[in-house]
């Protein structure tokens, strides 16, 4: 079947991944907001998607948005909580976000760090208090902001081309 294996895997298929998802090194966390870290982990550039971790060491609200496709998530750390839902994400916790959803996520007074794998396919679109459209992050953003951290950090531009798939 396969005759001109590359390893295990066929020629055209994409190279495999693994990583420590939470690193050593502080300067793989890219800044997101004040008191917000994302720690990619997979870029695909081909389906639009893009698997990180959030992590949070501030209290309040970190953003409200929706996403047009499925979102899922793994609390690996803390809690938080959507505003529009009576349920808390907590360590341990999976969630999952269906297309078209409002949310606004936030985290408690008293958790001094949470963090959160996410998948996320196409976009977050960033709404205001009237559902209006202020902003949007997609994977093409997101690699954009690693490599200017990256860069910056002293790890390099380049360095997020290994998560890119």
């Amino acid at each position: 079947m396969y005759e001109t294996l590359n390893g295990s895997a066929h020629p055209l298929a994409s190279k495999e991944m693994q990583v420590v998802a939470i690193p050593d090194d502080e300067r793989v966390w890219v800044p997101q907001a004040e008191g917000v870290w994302f720690r990619p982990l997979l870029l695909n550039t081909v389906q639009g998607q893009w698997c990180n971790l959030l992590r949070v060491r501030k209290a309040g609200i970190l953003s409200r948005h929706l996403h047009p496709a499925p979102v899922h998530g793994y609390v690996v750390k803390g809690r938080w909580r959507y505003l529009e839902h009576d349920w808390v994400a907590k360590t341990g916790s999976y969630v999952f976000e269906p297309p078209g959803e409002i949310h606004t996520l936030t985290v408690p007074e008293d958790c001094e760090e949470m963090i959160t794998f996410f998948n996320i396919s196409t976009c977050m679109v960033y709404l205001d208090t009237d559902n209006r459209q202020i902003g949007f992050e997609d994977v093409f953003t997101k690699i954009d902001m690693c490599r200017r951290h990256y860069t910056a950090s002293g790890l390099g531009a380049d360095y997020v081309d290994q998560f890119i798939r």
